[in-house]
């Protein structure tokens, strides 16, 4: 009993982070300066991510320098850059449902750097995933930008081998330092591209003031601790596929907040959305659970 209430525990906590980054698309578009993506994905994480460092004051040795600065820059610099082309050039439905092939991507990763071998419950169950993020959030109205979609499949693509990477090479330090030294690392990275390409903001009016506030604060600082928390807890595969939870939070706020309409399509892909990632939780369980009932039969 106590083993399922604190694996439950480590589900939901891990899930609160995709909850939070579904948030990103209102934010993006209704808060924070158009046109400078780049600046905007380095301002979210820069200074939340010196001033954790700050505050621990703890650096790291040997091998980490190299494997935070790769870890930093898939994980934030270059996903955080791509996620904010493709959520400026996108409806969010359209960046949702490319980024919704992450799990299927983790899942080929997890094979060629963990050893794990996929089980077809767990292919289906992406690939079941993706389908429904695409009924959930694509409608016949859809702008299809090639940059948008190609920056979205990077974003989801880096993102799972950084994933990955750090289940792979286990956390040396405590959870909120190893999140300070990739914040801090991807921020720094992005940064100077940004100005080079971008330019300075030379407005910033107190609307986008706490839109930077909250992304900083909440959608990056606790989120991703909360993400590389549930990579230690949890397989890669079950971490990924708590991912599809951000399109499914981004379309009931455009529901709430900016009084769209949910058709009868986007209910039955959010049902799959939701189907698939609690049988991503227990596609273990499930494959051993068939596994012992076609053995059992056989003896039979």
């Amino acid at each position: 009993m106590k083993t399922a209430t604190v694996r439950l525990s480590d589900i939901l906590l891990t899930a609160l982070a995709p909850t939070i980054w579904g948030t990103t698309y209102v934010v993006a578009t209704e808060l924070l300066p158009p046109n400078h993506p780049l600046l905007v994905a380095a301002l979210r994480s820069l200074p939340i991510g010196i001033l954790l460092a700050a505050w621990f004051r703890q650096l790291p040795k040997g091998i980490w320098w190299w494997r935070i600065l790769l870890l930093g820059s898939l994980n934030i610099g270059i996903f955080q850059a791509l996620l904010f082309v493709a959520a400026y050039r996108l409806p969010g439905g359209v960046a949702a449902t490319a980024g919704a092939i992450q799990p299927l991507l983790v899942v080929l990763f997890s094979s060629l750097i963990l050893n794990e071998k996929p089980s077809k419950l767990s292919i289906v169950v992406a690939i079941a995933g993706f389908i429904g993020v695409g009924l959930l959030v694509l409608g016949p109205r859809a702008r299809l930008d090639s940059i948008g979609i190609v920056a979205a499949i990077a974003g989801a693509a880096t993102m799972g081998l950084g994933t990955v990477l750090v289940k792979r090479w286990k956390r040396p330090v405590s959870l909120l330092v190893f999140t300070a030294w990739q914040l801090t690392v991807g921020g720094i990275v992005l940064l100077p591209i940004a100005l080079a390409i971008e330019g300075p903001i030379t407005h910033i009016s107190t609307t986008n003031l706490l839109g930077f506030v909250y992304l900083g604060l909440v959608g990056t600082g606790v989120a991703y601790a909360l993400w590389f928390r549930g990579i230690d807890k949890l397989k890669a595969s079950a971490v990924a596929s708590l991912g599809l939870m951000s399109p499914v939070v981004a379309t009931l706020l455009g529901f709430v907040l900016l009084h769209q309409t949910l058709t009868p399509i986007q209910l039955i892909g959010m049902g799959i959305v939701l189907m698939s990632v609690l049988i991503g939780q227990q596609t273990d369980r499930l494959r051993q659970s068939l596994s012992n009932t076609f053995k059992s039969r056989s003896k039979k």
